[in-house]
Parts: C-alpha cells; structure tokens; sequence
C-alpha cells in the first residue's frame, strides 16, 4: 500500500501540484468578492491539484527517456520501468484531466476551469513537447503554468479583472524561471547529460547568474507593489521577509556561481513562495 501511494506522488508530481494547488488558494485569498463556501474551495484546490497531476504524469511518461539519463529523475516510474508505457496510461492522464476540470467548473465556474486547462496544457504541452528539449528559454514560458492557477482561484470569487490576483499571477510568471535555473544550476550534469538546453549549463555563468538575479529582483519588487493598493501587515511580512532573503540569496549565487549556492538559492525560492502565499492567506484572513 505505501509503494503505491509513494509511486502515485511520484507519477503524478503531487508535490509540485500541492504548491500548484496552494498558488489557486491564494488567488481565491487574493480576489475581492462574495466568499466561497469551503467545499468550493476544497473543490477547485483538489481540480487544480488533479490537473496539475494529469500534466505531471504526461511529462513522465513523454520524457522517460531522458529521466533515465539524469540522477534527479532516474527513479520515476516510467523510467525504471516499473510502470510500463502504454497509451493506457495516456488515455488515464486525459481521463484525470477532464474529471478535474468537470470539477473545476462545478465548483468555481466556466472562467476558472478555462485558467484550470492552460495551466496543465501550458506545462504538458507548452513546456515539455514543444520547449523543454528546443530552447533555453523553455522554463520562461512554461512558469505560466503556476501563474493559471492564481488566476483560476481568483476567478472562481469574481471573473472580472483585479490588481492584486493578477499581480500575483505576474510574481509566479518571473518566479519559475530563478527557481528552476537554481536547481539546473545545482544539477548540470543531469540535464547536459540528458542534452536538455537549460540555461546554466547553456551559457558563461556571469550570464546566467545575471538573469537569475534580474528575475529575482522584479518578482520582489512587483510582490511589493499591492501594499499601495491596500494589503496589509501580514502580506507585507510575507512578501519582504522572502523577498529579501530570495534577493540575497541570488546575490551570493551572482557573486559565487557554484552548486551549493545553486542550491541555497532553490531553497529561497520555495521559502520565497511559500512565505508570500501565507501572507495572502493570512491577509484576507485577519485583514490585517
């Protein structure tokens, strides 16, 4: 029973999706409007969770071939041949999709369940068939995965267009690419062994390092922007405590390009966004 639970997170990715899923809470946190009943907002979290699963199960099973090159991903299902591809499986993750986006809709509307789709087709698609193996730029386009979500959240309490959920959907836009390029960094010789164009392994670390920190000082700042449209002391915390430990982290990654900074800077970013989603939530809780 627990390998199969361990071999569903794994096949599924439910750890990113739980992030995912998190991002579509603080969209619903972020957005002004009547307030959801709770099972609306189990209801729309588990869709997003479930289509996020659906993505991450496709790009197992599409890019076992690399996975089995790179130490990170060489002991994913499809990869050690422990599940053995079939369309089958192709058919279920389809299959998860549409039940999650039946759910998406029941639960926060039309609008939302279109928010629900791009994000999963955006990483499914998007990243892993058409960018991922082509261009070092893949993970810029494929953070609009994580930023669907915080729009199908928002959209679930009001579908008409506010400052702040977009605000954020920006924030998780410029926030992928730093993180991933902090962990490609770290892990290089996986993906230039699997021939995968992330950046880092791409081009002279002085370039790389460059557009890490770049993007990581705009997400900052753009986080800071919905204290002039009246967020208040607990999203302010959240925002600048990450923030700025996200900043000095890829200082130090700019200053000192080597894995282990790599590798604190990943960290920051996950504390970065996990810092700022409790604010957002804890904001529209307490009001403070």
């Amino acid at each position: 029973m627990l390998a199969a639970i361990n071999t569903t997170v794994s096949l599924l990715k439910l750890r990113i999706g739980v992030a995912i899923a998190a991002s579509a809470l603080a969209g619903i946190a972020a957005a002004s409007g009547p307030a959801l009943a709770w099972w609306q907002m189990a209801g729309l979290a588990a869709a997003v969770l479930g289509a996020s699963g659906a993505a991450g199960g496709f790009n197992q099973y599409y890019e076992r071939d690399i996975d089995r090159l790179m130490r990170r991903t060489r002991s994913r299902p499809f990869a050690t041949g422990e599940l053995q591809a079939s369309w089958r499986w192709l058919g279920a993750f389809l299959a998860l999709l549409a039940i999650s986006l039946v759910l998406a809709a029941a639960t926060g509307g039309t609008l939302a369940a279109v928010f629900v789709f791009l994000g999963a087709f955006t990483y499914g698609i998007v990243y892993t068939v058409w960018l991922k193996r082509r261009t070092v730029w893949n993970i810029v386009i494929g953070g609009l995965a994580g930023s669907f979500a915080v729009l199908a959240g928002a959209a679930a309490v009001d579908p008409s267009v506010q400052v702040f959920p977009v605000v954020l959907a920006i924030v998780l836009f410029l926030w992928t690419p730093p993180h991933f390029w902090s962990l490609a960094a770290a892990k290089g010789d996986d993906y230039a062994r699997a021939g995968v164009p992330m950046l880092p392994i791409a081009v002279p670390s002085h370039a790389w390092t460059a557009a890490i920190l770049s993007h990581t000082i705009a997400l900052v700042a753009i986080s800071l922007v919905p204290l002039w449209f009246g967020q208040g002391l607990f999203y302010g915390l959240g925002a600048g405590c990450g923030g700025g430990i996200f900043v000095w982290k890829s200082i130090a990654l700019y200053r000192n390009p080597t894995k282990q900074t790599a590798m604190a800077n990943f960290f920051a970013s996950l504390l970065q966004l996990s810092l700022l989603i409790v604010g957002v939530v804890l904001n529209a809780a307490f009001r403070l």
